[in-house]
């Protein structure tokens, strides 16, 4: 669901231990300078010169991913030191959303070993969260060192997004059924999936009243569920995402969007109910299913969506992440300064390379989560080497 290049029950086995874990020093980014307001610390890699980080939870733990000599890997960070989470027997496996807890699940996607019998070109894939393979991709729940694949619907491939501090597991999943909404490569219908792994058990989240397909992207610890609905489409966003939803102890309602008929897409749910993400706006190229997305804030139980705006000099934004205050972070882009991290406040949204006081050449090109205390992890790319790192950003004591 998340545009290319902004880049939106046991299967299988892969043990991970901590003969995988990699300490390096931690290089600081940014210093105190005057204005700033966070400390900035690029994370080390696996040995690639392109990471990101996805997902931060309370307790500062960071996961998503890091490049490899074999591929494109799952990972976390803990203090200055990075574990490879490897993969389901593919060569490549990945965080793409903030799926991390606070008790240290982690879930995400991986290839396996296996090739897709209908050679679909499906969301692992299509959506460059993990190389072009043409292997069968699913959802992993990793927790206690050992990676475990989630099961489908019937279908072949599934996606897993996000992870509750219940272990309540949400993403999409394939079922048998051949879909006459689905285009290009796309064959089987998806629907959005609710997996509980501790229980065994796997739940599907019914599409908006005359859509033919549904897929979930977060969850809150109250069970609430967001995700789009519409049709099978390419299986990454624009007509899947007709209709941005919400699903509150089973019953599915249609959450306000920015105006468009494409791209509604929700990323994050806070505990209030609040929901972020992005949307097309009623403008030319809505209707041919163009992303022209703007991040947007929904207030549990308001009639609108509101949007966020960008950066100055951009055409686009994503929000990506929310926290119990109500803070957001996203990427806006589209503009000469290429793409930027961003901080959502008090109603204002903010470069987050202000914020934080980064000199060129580095650039904070992306914010992906926030945590309640204000801790943000995402992307930071050195503009002279094109090397792309996570990085974690910290307010300084007293920052409000």
């Amino acid at each position: 669901m998340r545009y290319i290049s902004s880049a939106i029950l046991i299967a299988a086995l892969a043990g991970c231990g901590d003969d995988a874990k990699i300490a390096q020093p931690p290089e600081a980014l940014a210093v105190r300078t005057p204005g700033a307001q966070y400390d900035v610390v690029k994370q080390p890699s696996l040995g690639g010169t392109q990471s990101r980080g996805m997902a931060i939870n309370n307790e500062g733990t960071v996961a998503g991913w890091s490049l490899t000599g074999a591929g494109r890997h799952a990972a976390r960070w803990i203090n200055g030191s990075i574990l490879d989470l490897s993969t389901l027997g593919g060569p490549n496996s990945t965080v793409p959303w903030p799926g991390l807890n606070i008790g240290g699940m982690i879930v995400g996607i991986s290839q396996t070993a296996d090739p897709d019998p209908l050679k679909e070109d499906w969301s692992c894939e299509a959506g460059g969260f993990l190389p072009v393979t043409g292997l069968i991709c699913r959802g992993f729940v990793w927790q206690n060192g050992v990676m475990r694949g989630l099961p489908t619907f019937g279908g072949t491939h599934g996606f897993a997004t996000a992870v509750n501090n219940l272990g309540q597991v949400v993403g999409w999943a394939e079922t048998l059924v051949h879909d006459p909404t689905c285009t290009g490569t796309m064959v089987l219908q998806f629907r959005a999936a609710l997996w509980e792994p501790n229980a065994g058990t796997m739940t599907e989240l019914s599409p908006f009243p005359g859509d033919s397909t549904s897929a979930a992207t977060a969850i809150n610890e109250r069970g609430q569920v967001v995700g789009i609905s519409g049709d099978c489409d390419q299986a990454v966003g624009r007509f899947s995402a007709r209709h941005a939803v919400l699903w509150d102890h089973g019953k599915v309602t249609e959450i306000p969007n920015l105006g468009g008929v494409s791209w509604h897409t929700p990323m994050a749910i806070n505990q209030r109910g609040d929901v972020v993400g992005f949307s097309n706006p009623d403008e030319p190229g809505d209707a041919q299913g163009e992303f022209i997305s703007r991040a947007f804030l929904w207030t549990s139980g308001s009639a609108v969506a509101r949007d966020l705006g960008t950066l100055p000099g951009d055409l686009f934004s994503e929000a990506f992440a929310i926290n119990a205050r109500g803070e957001v972070v996203g990427v806006s882009f589209g503009g000469a300064n290429g793409s930027r991290a961003f901080l959502w406040q008090n109603g204002v949204m903010m470069n987050l390379n202000d914020l934080a006081g980064t000199k060129s050449p580095d650039v904070l090109q992306s914010a992906q989560d926030i945590n309640d205390a204000g801790q943000i992890t995402g992307r930071v790319r050195n503009t002279v080497t094109g090397e792309v790192r996570t990085f974690v950003a910290t307010p300084f004591a007293g920052t409000p």
